[in-house]
């Protein structure tokens, strides 16, 4: 029998900016991600992923994360009744992110060192039988993901020219260039400067894991990594509160403190918000 794990995940507003479009001299739409269950962009991939590992037969689900994945991850193995193994790098994840994976059941297993220490312990963990591991690794997730663009495009009527979003471990924008197939819009990732210790919490992620899949989204859409540093982060992050009344988590931002390098003058462009401001405000 076919089990389908959610929340009620997707379906997330594609919401016009027409003070941040005045400011900035573009047509600027925000996908705001933050709308889905718990708060994060991570949720359409894991409703996929986690079906799959159903279906499979997995009793455990492994992740590694910064913090959003967690909550993902914990949330729908809790929905589908599951175990969730939730691996972190020991002061990396942002407070309100562990304890939504608390909150609903999940374990939480903390690690010296670095992003990729934890995922690495996570993929020793994810490799014992009966247990899944729900990274972005998992191409499962890719293909959840990809299902914002698709809706961007039913919004939009096509591809705007310009898309914006933030860039921890590149599983996103592999996603959504999926999404978009032979209809790319300008990929414009954004980065911090300093990823090991970035207030961004969400993208502190030293070596992403899909740095090749990025370069050749960015090169065959024509457009750059950009790098930003906390203060534009920060700024940005305050902007898009003050002048069109979302909040979202500081790397959440990323996309709208890169506008002024990334987009044109009349560019129609969509800057993908990926959690809520609830994730982490401090």
């Amino acid at each position: 029998m076919s089990v389908q794990v959610t929340l009620g995940e997707g379906g997330t507003p594609l919401l016009h900016a027409p003070r941040l479009s005045e400011r900035f001299g573009v047509d600027l739409w925000l996908k705001w991600e933050g709308a889905n269950p718990t708060g994060s962009f991570k949720d359409r991939g894991m409703a996929v992923a986690v079906t799959r590992a159903v279906e499979d037969g997995a009793h455990t689900l492994v992740c590694a994360s910064t913090g959003n994945t967690a909550a993902s991850c914990a949330a729908y193995a809790a929905r589908a009744g599951l175990r969730a193994v939730i691996v972190v790098a020991k002061g990396a994840a942002a407070g309100p992110k562990l304890l939504q994976v608390q909150a609903v059941g999940g374990e939480i297993v903390e690690v010296d060192g670095s992003f990729s220490d934890a995922f690495a312990h996570a993929e020793d963990l994810g490799s014992r039988a009966g247990h899944a591991i729900v990274n972005s690794t998992n191409p499962h997730r890719i293909e959840g993901q990809k299902t914002a663009a698709f809706e961007i495009l039913e919004r939009l009527g096509g591809p705007p020219d310009v898309l914006t979003l933030p860039y921890g471990g590149g599983g996103n924008t592999r996603a959504y260039a999926l999404g978009f197939g032979d209809r790319l819009p300008r990929f414009h990732p954004v980065q911090v400067a300093d990823r090991a210790h970035t207030v961004a919490s969400a993208i502190r992620i030293v070596e992403p894991v899909h740095a090749a899949e990025v370069e050749d989204v960015v090169r065959r859409s024509g457009g750059s990594v950009v790098t930003v540093d906390d203060d534009a982060i920060v700024a940005a992050r305050n902007l898009l509160g003050r002048e069109e009344g979302l909040f979202c988590e500081p790397a959440s931002a990323a996309g709208i403190a890169a506008l002024d390098r990334s987009a044109r003058p009349g560019e129609r462009v969509v800057c993908v918000v990926t959690g809520h401001g609830l994730k982490d405000p401090a």
